[in-house]
């Protein structure tokens, strides 16, 4: 989404407090010690993922069914997808423990049919975003701020795009922009971008093409049967992914410090779904403890709302998708977005900090 541009930091302090690794060593002496270790027998669901994905697939080529039945597999089998690779960013992030080579094995099985190779991801998301979380137009996952269009007009184009913009394949964005935004990064901001020095792009894209290729001899198998093999899961795994990563961030001020209680939200979603999708939703926790296995997050939820209830912020998840459709997504200010396309949209981010602050509710 951030296309290559010289990073900028932010021109003063109007938001947030730099007072993040006070929290999280309070925090790891409050909480229980077992919070934040490795729990490595999480790994075992990948087993019925894994069997769900391939006899969901299996059931469509091969037991006839009538179209509305493939369909409803087909949206299993997307689902599905979207819950492995949200378990396999905890693997990559080490929250299950094990050594790099078994991390990248499982993050293959789940960003592998998203089209992301796992030292790829390892790069972009745990060192360059984690790193510069909504910094000005360093963080990769952002659209940046106003001032990159002003240098480049042509990439106003870009923001169209983008939920928000009033367009209507707007709304066709979170079912295919996982990918595509992987894929910009991959060629365009690991290629010019400094924070990827070192990394093997080469590699990188070759392993994509591979991905790419795994896909298409399914939809060769598959023949007429691939909207149902191939285009829906894939549309539906980016979907889920999506609906979770834009509103993490895309809500919330840009912040000269990397504090997660500043620069990340969390969402309120229900149980059944919370657990699975792995708590994705406590993002604001992940932020403060990547490594922390997703199933210990709540722990640092309740600690959050309890002591910084004013700062802590988590909206439910039909809200935060509504308001990411209503705003833009381009940064005028550090706490002000901007339709870079027609100016005067102007949405002011800190309302949102009171009427959605857990002290509030």
């Amino acid at each position: 989404m951030n296309a290559a541009v010289k990073p900028e930091p932010l021109e003063k302090v109007v938001f947030g407090q730099a007072d993040e690794r006070e929290l999280r060593d309070q925090m790891k002496k409050d909480l229980p010690a077992d919070t934040f270790k490795a729990k490595p027998w999480r790994v075992i669901w990948f087993l019925p993922l894994q069997l769900v994905i391939w006899g969901g697939i299996a059931t469509i080529l091969m037991a006839g069914l009538p179209w509305y039945a493939n369909l409803g597999l087909a949206l299993l089998v997307g689902h599905t997808l979207g819950c492995q690779a949200l378990l396999a960013h905890e693997v990559m992030h080490g929250a299950l423990g094990m050594s790099k080579g078994w991390q990248n094995f499982f993050g293959w099985l789940g960003f592998g049919p998203l089209i992301v190779p796992p030292e790829f991801w390892r790069k972009w998301h745990n060192v360059v975003h984690h790193g510069n979380t909504n910094s000005g137009d360093t963080d990769p996952d952002s659209f940046g701020t106003l001032r990159r269009y002003k240098v480049d007009p042509k990439q106003k184009k870009f923001t169209k795009l983008a939920p928000g913009s009033g367009t209507w394949y707007s709304y066709l964005f979170l079912f295919y922009s996982f990918t595509f935004h992987a894929q910009l990064v991959l060629w365009f901001q690991a290629k010019r971008r400094k924070q990827f020095k070192g990394f093997n792009r080469t590699k990188a894209i070759v392993q994509s093409f591979a991905c790419v290729a795994v896909w298409g001899v399914l939809a060769v198998l598959s023949g007429p049967l691939a909207v149902f093999t191939v285009l829906i899961p894939f549309m539906v795994a980016n979907a889920l992914g999506q609906g979770y990563i834009l509103t993490n961030h895309f809500l919330r001020p840009q912040t000269p410090t990397n504090n997660p209680l500043d620069n990340s939200m969390s969402l309120r979603v229900g149980p059944v779904l919370d657990r699975l999708h792995f708590r994705f939703s406590h993002h604001i926790e992940h932020h403060f403890f990547p490594k922390m296995s997703s199933n210990m997050a709540p722990r640092v939820r309740e600690w959050l709302e309890q002591h910084h209830g004013e700062r802590y912020m988590a909206m439910p998840h039909s809200t935060a998708l509504k308001l990411l459709y209503t705003t833009p997504r381009v940064y005028k200010s550090p706490t002000e977005l901007v339709d870079p396309n027609r100016p005067e949209r102007v949405f002011d981010l800190l309302p949102l900090q009171k009427q959605f602050a857990a002290s509030t509710r």
